[in-house]
């Protein structure tokens, strides 16, 4: 299947690729491109300011520390108190029942973190710890065990490994990451290094979890944009997927038809499935924001709402089942609401320097190279009821939300729900290049292995190798008018 925006590309590649190859030619034909639009027989396309607004009229222009924790313009009374509330609830710590805080007990039994924002600084990115003294959190690993041909949750341990607990109740183990560096060489011999992790699980006892254990570090993904993404058309995304790679580009991509059951029940095992469209997550596991919102909650922070109503504990855990709750549900659904309308109104921060020559350069080279064919340059919201902003928009997230092959060396050998071992859902772009003024750091990847965006482009493979080993054919300056793009969104 050949879909139209695989063929627009298909356009902008010719076209881009003719340029590419007379470096300094005049570009005359093809499709509008940055830098056409100066001249006066250029082609319509969007304007410089339509480019640089990535979520639409969700779309802010704030370019420090609170780039990403902004709500979208034109909310009423109502939405900015929703807003307010739920920012408190995203941002407050839990604690342990019974509490004398009202409303916010009921943290754990297990845990990871004990606010959302623990992991999502700053409604941004978070990263692997740096050393096992290091108290940022915002790395989580997700277990599971072979059974048969499919997968279960750890007997012991269940679906996540919680490195933190309430009194009286045993943390379930620690992680530990080394590195090693793997050198490599683009074509015009320039080394380079990559960061190749290796991770050690251990029990509270400090004895090795086993090799019979399938694992999956995930660090926290930004959280602005997610209710825009939430709306577009889930018909439009599958439209998007070419699951056989029938018009033979190398890069297929599978929509996530996600299960509408709890995590770890028979019925998840017997493969049972709703046929709703999983679009968050690294691995595309969850359809809405409410959903992504409930499962974190109870994974992360251990707290439960009517979504997720059972805590984390595995029948071999008693003292986690006989810890008191704050509550069934301990999250209740005006909370859970409001967090949830908070996240679905974080602002998309703009893109800067669009229009200028180095990043316009790299542009046309992302679209050159292939990234484009999973990062999608333009969607279409539907309506919203949520925020005029969010609704009937166009956004420039740089994703396509499917499910894609990136290989051996980014794959963590480890299904979950519609994602094989080797799959993940391409993740959006949009804002990325303030990730070092919002959070601090420049980790990117599922994981954080990569220490730059560079060192990100690099590590792909499977369905990416072909734009990976184009990427690595670039002059330097064409790589760096790459990287200066990405690092305008």
């Amino acid at each position: 299947m050949t879909t139209p925006a695989r063929r627009r590309l298909g356009l902008a590649l010719a076209a881009v690729l003719l340029v590419v190859a007379c470096s300094g030619g005049d570009g005359e034909g093809g499709d509008a491109r940055p830098g056409d639009r100066d001249r006066p027989d250029a082609p319509v396309g969007p304007s410089d300011e339509e480019r640089a607004a990535s979520g639409g009229d969700a779309t802010v222009e704030n370019t420090g520390a609170q780039a990403f924790a902004q709500a979208v313009p034109g909310l009423d009374t109502d939405g900015r108190r929703f807003f307010a509330v739920g920012n408190n609830f995203f941002n407050d710590n839990w604690v342990i029942a019974p509490a004398s805080t009202d409303g916010r007990d009921g943290l754990g039994p297990l845990f990871n973190a004990q606010s959302c924002s623990s992991c999502h600084f700053r409604d941004g990115r978070g990263q692997p710890p740096a050393d096992a003294d290091d108290p940022e959190r915002g790395l989580l690993i997700r277990l599971s065990v072979a059974d048969g041909e499919s997968t279960a949750p750890h007997p012991v341990l269940g679906e996540q490994l919680q490195d933190r607990a309430i009194p009286d109740v045993p943390v379930e183990g620690s992680v530990s990451i080394t590195y090693t560096e793997e050198e490599g060489t683009y074509d015009d011999g320039t080394p380079y290094t990559l960061a190749v992790p290796t991770y050690t699980l251990v029990d509270a006892e400090g004895r090795p979890l086993g090799d019979d254990v399938l694992f999956s570090p995930r660090v926290a993904p930004p959280m602005f944009g997610v209710g825009l993404l939430e709306l577009v058309p889930a018909e439009d995304i599958i439209a998007e997927a070419d699951p056989d790679d029938a018009d033979g580009d190398g890069v297929s991509g599978r929509p996530a038809l996600v299960d509408d059951v709890d995590p770890g029940s028979e019925a998840e095992r017997a493969g049972e499935r709703d046929g709703r469209l999983g679009r968050f997550g690294w691995k595309a596991l969850e359809p809405t924001v409410e959903d992504q919102t409930a499962a974190a909650f109870r994974a992360d922070i251990g707290v439960t709402t009517d979504l997720r109503p059972e805590q984390p504990c595995t029948a071999a855990q008693p003292a986690c089942l006989a810890a008191p709750t704050g509550g069934e549900p301990e999250v209740d659904e005006q909370k859970l609401g409001r967090v949830t309308f908070y996240s679905r109104t974080l602002a998309v921060p703009a893109r800067r320097h669009v229009g200028e020559p180095a990043t316009d350069r790299g542009e046309e080279l992302f679209a050159a190279t292939g990234c484009a064919s999973c990062h999608l340059t333009e969607m279409r919201t539907g309506s919203s009821d949520v925020a005029e902003a969010l609704s009937e928009q166009v956004i420039r997230p740089y994703t396509d939300l499917l499910l894609h092959d990136m290989g051996p060396g980014l794959a963590d050998g480890r299904p979950e729900g519609a994602a094989d071992g080797s799959e993940w859902r391409t993740p959006p772009l949009w804002g990325i290049g303030l990730t070092e003024t919002v959070n601090g750091h420049t980790r990117f990847l599922h994981d954080g292995r990569a220490r730059s965006l560079e060192e990100a482009v690099l590590w792909h493979g499977g369905e990416a190798a072909g734009a990976q080993e184009r990427f690595r054919a670039l002059s330097a300056d064409d790589r760096r008018a790459l990287l200066t793009f990405l690092e305008s969104l």
